[in-house]
């Protein structure tokens, strides 16, 4: 689950703290790494469990409304499709999901206005509304319905990233993407499955964990040869006066570049203009774009790299 791009940024983030920071320990660096890593994939079942805390939460006003002194016939025979949709019960019973919330354990009780609020913008949805009126839902019409709630009331809803800021300094740059997974893992899900359905797992293989490690090691340790690449194409610029995250974001891409053979060298540059585009200046991925591709043509022609 925890992407290149996501692990570029948390890599450019570090170089950065790593040169703001009097106590340089690269055994530090990596923990951080990591961690920030892990708390990524936290947001993912934080997300997940949201969806089962919002049907928790009908389930009991339900229950209020159920057990009033005089309930009304639409009390006492409320619409069940939210407490029996078979997909969230599918989740709730995984036992990846379970083994998770075991080990590191979350929950959004503190938040009870806001899945309040939001079950009643569920609820009062066209969505929903279409929902309840299917006579008996099937098990893709469940998972569809998340599907499209997810979708339209979760997905880059602001109110939920303000509380995902407030709750991990970690998850203000990770939302977008760990939604887009999130929505994903609905869509993949199987009724034949039953409670062994897989979840993302934290990294796609070994190879992106070393991926990790390896892009931070060589941003550091090789500092002083990126930096004398940049130095000497940004020659009409003053370079004291260069945006200092565009040049660490440079320093990182420079890394990758030389570092990772099976990585096209334009897959790097566009992945790395992006992130200049997010962090720093308006202007700096046409900047970086214009400096760092006149450095690869050089190291290309040199034969210090051999790929495309």
């Amino acid at each position: 689950m925890i992407n290149r791009n996501l692990i570029r940024i948390r890599v450019v983030q570090l170089v950065y703290a790593w040169y703001q920071n009097t106590n340089k320990d690269l055994r530090n660096a990596e923990k951080e790494l990591l961690f920030g890593l892990q708390k990524s994939y936290d947001l993912y079942y934080f997300l997940l469990l949201l969806m089962v805390e919002l049907t928790d939460s009908y389930q009991n006003r339900v229950e209020t409304k159920r057990n009033k002194f005089l309930p009304t016939e639409e009390d006492l025979h409320p619409n069940t499709h939210l407490t029996e949709n078979r997909f969230i019960m599918q989740l709730r019973e995984n036992r990846q999901f379970q083994k998770q919330l075991a080990e590191r354990p979350m929950s959004w009780e503190i938040h009870e206005a806001f899945i309040k609020n939001l079950l009643d913008t569920v609820l009062s949805s066209d969505t929903y509304k279409e929902y309840a009126e299917i006579a008996s839902p099937t098990y893709e019409d469940d998972q569809e319905f998340w599907r499209k709630i997810f979708r339209q009331y979760i997905y880059l809803n602001e109110e939920l990233d303000d509380i995902l800021e407030d709750e991990c300094i970690y998850w203000n740059d990770d939302v977008e993407i760990v939604q887009t997974f999130v929505m994903k893992t609905i869509k993949r899900f199987s009724s034949e499955n039953g409670d062994n359905q897989p979840l993302l797992p934290m990294f796609k293989d070994k190879e992106d964990k070393e991926y990790a490690l390896k892009l931070l090691h060589n941003s550091i340790l090789d500092e002083k040869e990126y930096r004398e690449l940049i130095e000497k194409h940004t020659e009409k610029w003053d370079f004291d006066r260069i945006a200092f995250m565009d040049l660490v974001i440079m320093q990182v891409a420079l890394s990758e570049i030389f570092t990772f053979d099976s990585i096209p060298t334009n897959v790097s540059l566009n992945e790395y203009i992006e992130i200049a585009k997010s962090y720093s200046t308006p202007k700096s991925g046409t900047f970086i774009n214009g400096i760092l591709d006149a450095i690869v043509q050089e190291i290309k022609k040199e034969k210090r790299i051999f790929k495309n």
